[in-house]
């Protein structure tokens, strides 16, 4: 009898929510989210997170609206001086234990961006690589 266990992870995240910007605001706006990952016990994984939808030179994160664009960035730690990228080298590390495991996403919005009223989004993928 044999059986062979497959490394496997799944994945979940929280919506990042800025709230309100000021362009008049010499204060960058922080804010926090969460993902969850699961994966089989021993699996070796990085998690990823790419550049968005709204990238307009594949590099820098923008919110959009319409044709108006809000930078911003994401991060692996509090003091928001990791950017959080989609490569090995600019992932989260995950070593599996079978239950859920969080990461805290942290992002800022850089202050004194001159942009429209409106409301601006961007839609960020999550890869879990292993």
């Amino acid at each position: 009898v044999s059986a062979q266990v497959q490394a496997e992870c799944s994945v979940s995240a929280s919506s990042l929510d800025f709230g309100t910007y000021s362009p008049l605001s010499d204060t960058d706006l922080d804010a926090q989210a969460t993902i969850t990952v699961t994966c089989t016990s021993g699996a070796s994984a990085w998690v990823g997170l790419d550049e968005g939808t709204n990238s307009p030179d594949g590099t820098t994160r923008a919110l959009s609206n319409g044709t108006d664009t809000l930078t911003y960035e994401l991060y692996s730690d509090a003091a928001r001086t990791t950017v959080w990228g989609n490569d090995a080298a600019s992932g989260a590390a995950v070593t599996g234990t079978g239950a859920a495991q969080t990461l805290d996403v942290y992002g800022r919005i850089t202050a004194s961006q001159n942009v429209s009223v409106g409301t601006y989004t961007d839609t960020i993928t999550v890869t879990v690589n292993f």
